[in-house]
């Protein structure tokens, strides 16, 4: 309860900021995509950006996470092969036991 309470008070921050920084900077900026060039205004070129920086990090993790879950399965059954080794070995007579 509490962690959505502080959820919710943070997009209402960054909402309001959002609205602030929007209402300051009403100006445009050139950008030049090497094809053509855009003029959007300032705040819609920042959330452009904040978007796209947003969906590159999360599918960067996501990438980093199935990393870690293949290496995690191999390790596991690593571990499975070695103890039924192990269990195996134990089960054995010893021959000389003097």
């Amino acid at each position: 309860m509490l962690m959505r309470i502080g959820v919710i008070a943070l997009v209402l921050v960054i909402f309001v900021v959002m609205a602030w920084f929007t209402s300051i900077n009403p100006g445009e900026v050139p950008i030049d995509l090497a094809f053509g060039t855009v003029q959007p205004s300032i705040p819609l070129a920042l959330a452009v950006t904040f978007v796209l920086g947003w969906v590159f990090g999360i599918l960067s993790m996501t990438v980093y996470s199935l990393k870690q879950a293949n290496e995690r399965r191999r390790l596991r059954a690593a571990l499975k092969k070695s103890e039924s080794e192990v269990t195996s070995l134990r089960s054995l007579p010893i021959d000389n036991a003097d």
